[in-house]
């Protein structure tokens, strides 16, 4: 089973229609304007991201909204970037470079990442949200199951050395400054 559709507010509209839209590649398939309990209004936008899958974002016009309200999932929070993210599912590693080329030709760095189980690439929206698309490159087994039961019930699990490839691709824009 999978989601119908997460939603996010934003305070940038334009950008962030810009951004899932022409960097992405998702398209918008339905606004939904109306009142919010307060006396404001708000927009509600849906980009398909697959079939029957979509993610949302509100566009809030509401008074009773406190100034300061922040959009960035983790750092709004005061969380590091890296904690609450949108991973989207990426069909193999072709897939992968293909998506990785798109945000970089639209001006977006890109971190990429083989995990060892999975390889990502991770870039930030218009809304301090980061964005990852990742596809799985082992099966996971009847081993991997029973480590992580045996993981999720220790309370002091070994930590792994970190032996993620990491590589970075600036977007042109960073390369030139």
């Amino acid at each position: 089973m999978g989601f119908h559709h997460t939603a996010f507010a934003t305070r940038d509209v334009e950008g962030t229609h810009r951004f899932y839209t022409e960097s992405m590649g998702f398209e918008l398939v339905k606004v939904i304007a109306g009142p919010t309990e307060a006396g404001g209004w708000a927009k509600h936008l849906f980009y398909e991201i697959d079939k029957d899958e979509y993610i949302a974002f509100w566009e809030l016009h509401d008074d009773s909204l406190p100034e300061t309200w922040s959009p960035a999932i983790s750092t709004g929070q005061g969380l590091p970037l890296w904690v609450n993210h949108l991973a989207f599912r990426a069909s193999n590693l072709g897939d992968i470079d293909t998506r990785k080329k798109r945000l970089l030709d639209h001006g977006h760095s890109v971190m990429e990442i083989d995990h060892g189980w999975c390889t990502s690439i991770y870039t930030v929206d218009p809304n301090g949200i980061l964005v990852e698309f990742c596809t799985t490159t082992q099966a996971m087994t009847q081993a991997d199951r029973d480590e992580a039961l045996r993981l999720l019930k220790d309370a002091n699990p070994p930590l792994e050395k970190p032996k993620n490839v990491v590589v970075h691709h600036p977007s042109k824009a960073h390369r030139a400054a």
